[in-house]
């Protein structure tokens, strides 16, 4: 998978990196982020789609991600639409 880093959060301890990723062959957003507390989890987990099951599926993950990184995933978004996507 050849991924193109995009950005990491520049105001994150040096243990801690939020980070935004292209992966280049599925032209698919890759994010690292901070795990959420169990409320949240549950929240999300809650929220009614409709069409959709409730829940949050076993291959899928809630992650939070801060505001400050918004110009990161525009930058990866622009990535991804200029790709040749069919």
């Amino acid at each position: 998978m050849p991924l193109l880093f995009v950005g990491i959060d520049p105001a994150t301890e040096k243990d801690k990196s939020p980070t935004v990723w292209v992966d280049q062959e599925t032209n698919e957003l890759v994010f690292q982020g901070w795990k959420p507390g169990a409320e949240l989890e549950a929240e999300c987990a809650a929220f009614e789609v409709p069409g959709h099951a409730k829940g949050i599926p076993s291959d899928e993950a809630v992650i939070r991600v801060p505001a400050r990184m918004v110009h990161m995933i525009r930058k990866a978004c622009d990535v991804v639409e200029r790709a040749d996507v069919p």
